[in-house]
């Protein structure tokens, strides 16, 4: 199985599957004499665990990150820097009803298709468990570009959306409530919409934006490395992701020119921000937002019809521990893939 690395300079690989003994990494190119400050890795995986509140996933880990190199007495060393993060909470039995089944919209038939087998407990390598080594290294990677600022945050719930624009947000606030919604009013009408979604046995999509701010000028290349194009890439490599578009996006496509043009002041920065801080494939210093769409999980607590192994039309009903909503889990994730795309840019750019 290919593409298990992301990145060309700073580059992380990823091992290990949902009901395996241990997920992990290996993060390469990160340079040497970084003070590591581990409170903070320990602080993105406790946001993205699973069981940490009443909305998401029960299944109880710690998450606990276990470094095996490049990195001595708390500095990085310009080695790999290896990790692992054991599973300590794994209940295979909840999926032997799946060993002969495919799931609705889950990867299952493909990849029995494609490889001839599969890991059928929670997934296997498909699972969503995958995104906790990106989340290590996406904390090692904001470290490196320490300067840049990388908030995410839910914007959306089903139709439940936050109706201000994110520069009269509070993104202190992102972490007060277990939805991650900077707007406590709506937070609240999204955490009750995801109890009600639960009960029923259903599941329901929704939104997260992230703002970089701070960005220098220059990362990105203009043909096919172009800056948004990576951080697409980045966000449609997450689990469940349907859909990305920064700045203006599919707004912008209503729009004429004489009032989507950003004009430029004398200092070079611009008057209004509808590129999202990157023109040509290239930042340009102002803020750079975007929004990802996370498609409803596909596991439901209801009856619904699928196939087996030799075709037959059959009835299933999802077991086992599962997020109703996905996007409260996913806002460190989609932080750390954009400071994976960012450290990784950053880095090419020193080559210069």
């Amino acid at each position: 199985m290919a593409g298990n690395s992301y990145g060309t300079i700073f580059k992380i690989t990823t091992f290990g599957e949902s009901h395996g003994e241990a997920l992990g990494g290996i993060i390469d190119g990160c340079p040497p004499g970084i003070i590591l400050d581990f409170d903070t890795i320990k602080l993105d995986m406790q946001r993205r665990k699973p069981g940490q509140s009443n909305i998401v996933t029960q299944r109880h880990e710690e998450d606990e990150v276990q470094f095996l190199s490049g990195i001595f007495e708390g500095k990085t060393t310009g080695t790999p820097i290896g990790f692992i993060i054991p599973n300590t909470n794994q209940k295979s039995d909840d999926y032997s009803h799946i060993k002969d089944a495919y799931r609705p919209s889950h990867a299952d038939y493909v990849y029995e298709k494609k490889y001839g087998i599969r890991d059928y407990r929670g997934g296997g390598r498909s699972s969503a468990r995958e995104t906790a080594s990106r989340v290590v290294a996406g904390a090692v990677a904001k470290q490196v570009i320490a300067d840049i600022k990388i908030n995410a945050f839910v914007s959306s719930v089903g139709d439940i959306f936050i109706d201000k624009p994110y520069q009269v947000l509070d993104f202190s606030k992102t972490e007060s409530n277990p939805v991650r919604c900077p707007d406590g009013a709506t937070a609240a009408k999204m955490e009750e919409y995801i109890r009600q979604i639960r009960k029923e046995g259903n599941t329901v999509g929704g939104t997260i934006t992230c703002v970089l701010q701070n960005v220098p000028v220059g990362l990105g290349e203009p043909v096919f490395d172009k800056l948004h194009a990576e951080l697409g890439k980045a966000m449609l490599s997450i689990n469940a992701v349907h859909g990305f578009e920064y700045g203006s996006g599919f707004c912008g496509a209503r729009m004429k020119g004489s009032d989507h043009n950003d004009l430029f002041n004398a200092d070079g920065t611009t008057k209004s921000n509808l590129s999202g801080g990157i023109q040509g494939g290239i930042s340009n210093g102002m803020d750079i937002y975007f929004r990802v769409a996370f498609k409803p999980v596909a596991t439901i607590m209801q009856t619904q019809q699928t196939i087996d192994k030799d075709g037959n039309i059959i009835e299933m009903q999802g077991k086992g521990r599962h997020d109703p909503c996905v996007v409260p889990r996913a806002v460190p994730i989609v932080e750390a893939m954009a400071a994976i795309v960012l450290a990784d840019f950053y880095l090419m750019n020193k080559m210069y």
